[in-house]
């Protein structure tokens, strides 16, 4: 089983990967630095709690784990 520290320190890293990614994506689209950088930070706060979320509740299912 998957550790809650573990769960989120993945998290934040994930998100950290997202966040340049999406940095450069609003840039790219709305050719405003600020703007781009804005919609990164809200959907990295998002992405972030929601995988949390996502890998606490995949850490308390059993089906496909052998041992």
């Amino acid at each position: 089983m998957e550790t809650r520290r573990r769960s989120v320190v993945k998290a934040i890293i994930w998100n950290a990967i997202g966040l340049a990614v999406m940095t450069l994506v609003g840039l790219i689209a709305t050719g405003s630095a600020a703007v781009g950088g804005a919609l990164a930070l809200v959907n990295t706060a998002i992405g972030l709690t929601m995988y949390v979320i996502y890998e606490r509740v995949w850490a308390g299912i059993a089906w496909g784990r052998h041992g």
